[in-house]
């Protein structure tokens, strides 16, 4: 177990004498607690895989260090390193019983038999594996057989850390709520730290302590899901968790106040110190805006459709040439044609160039 340190932290597949922008991880500097349980998010193409295995060893950094509890590792090998990693898609070795598989790495380091045993009937237990541990592990299920692969990843108790690479994306999805809460008791319960990669937002959400959203090779903003969820420090973070996700719409802002569409919104910060010449926005949750009927005061919009989540309903809605979303109150059934707006000052974030400004209480 370890805390890891990312010191000026980037990569370059075409080699350090890239353009700084083509570098799939840009520079990054930040600590990850010991007994962590973090998720890098974002979609494809982003860098969280390039991180994770800048982390692991699989490839060496052409900037920046990694420590391990203060020691500078960034140029060991993986095995070097401690760490375990659990990739996309379970390797498994069908020749061997599930019991043989756990076992494989403590013997691969000539670890006492009567400790393997004892590891191995461990993760069993913790795994639901263990009717299963004198099987051979062929013609298993695609869940059984990443239990198996996560079991060999999480069967050394000495690991620097734990990583894993999307681990569940050929799974079901009932299957995946059940390994998900699985492998959130087990870190709960082992103490490790932990690194999971998706492109999933639940998965992420429900995983982690902390989330790092990455987009574009750069981490964009790291927290709680709470945080990522409540105020996002970038409109990206804000559009691409929640669903739907925030709505971000320019306007013109001075004070208290945002306009959109000749329509004045109450902001509940003071904003008279923009960033000149800055593209200025205003970001809210549907959560926060409500579907009312037309009255003055409120900024009309056209209803486009409804759609209906069963817990919840939302409005996809136009304001001129502006699409946006809003939550439909219970009880209400909205006539075609207008509809008003209400928005709640407090849940109203205002953005220069993408990044959140805080504004002045």
């Amino acid at each position: 177990m370890a805390r890891i340190d990312l010191v000026d932290l980037a990569h370059s597949y075409g080699g350090n004498d890239a353009a700084p922008e083509s570098f799939a991880l840009k520079p990054i500097s930040m600590t990850w607690r010991q007994g962590g349980a973090y998720a890098l998010l974002g979609p494809s193409g982003c860098g969280k895989t390039t991180l994770l295995n800048l982390i692991s060893g699989i490839v060496t950094p052409s900037r920046g260090k990694i420590l391990f509890d203060g020691t500078d590792i960034t140029l060991r090998s993986t095995r070097e390193r401690n760490i375990a990693q659990v990739f996309q898609f379970p390797v498994i070795y069908d020749t061997m019983t599930v019991g043989q598989n756990l076992a494989f790495p403590l013997k691969n380091r000539g670890v006492p038999k009567a400790e393997v045993d004892k590891r191995v009937a461990e993760i069993g237990r913790l795994l639901d594996l263990t009717a299963d541990l004198k099987r051979k592990a062929t013609r298993l299920t695609a869940d059984a057989k990443q239990k198996i692969s996560l079991g060999r990843g999480l069967v050394r108790s000495d690991v620097a850390a734990v990583l894993f690479d999307e681990p569940l994306t050929v799974i079901d999805p009932e299957l995946k709520w059940q390994l998900r809460s699985k492998l959130k008791a087990l870190h709960r319960e082992l103490d490790l730290t932990m690194i999971y990669v998706t492109h999933d937002q639940t998965e992420a959400l429900t995983f982690a302590d902390t989330v790092v959203v990455m987009h574009d090779g750069r981490v964009v903003q790291s927290g709680t899901p709470a945080e990522l969820f409540e105020k996002p420090a970038h409109t990206f973070v804000g559009y691409f968790i929640g669903s739907p996700g925030m709505n971000i719409i320019a306007a013109e802002v001075k004070g208290r106040e945002a306009r959109i569409d000749g329509h004045t919104i109450a902001l509940s910060r003071g904003y008279d110190a923009l960033p000149p010449g800055a593209k200025i926005e205003i970001g809210v949750r549907p959560e926060f805006v409500e579907v009312a009927a037309p009255t003055p005061g409120l900024l009309k919009a056209k209803i486009d459709r409804i759609d209906d989540l069963g817990r919840i309903r939302f409005a996809r809605v136009r304001v001129g040439d502006v699409k946006f979303a809003a939550r439909v109150p219970a009880g209400f059934a909205p006539s075609e044609g207008c509809v008003g707006l209400k928005f709640e000052p407090s849940n109203v974030h205002v953005y220069a160039d993408s990044r959140l400004v805080e504004g002045a209480a």
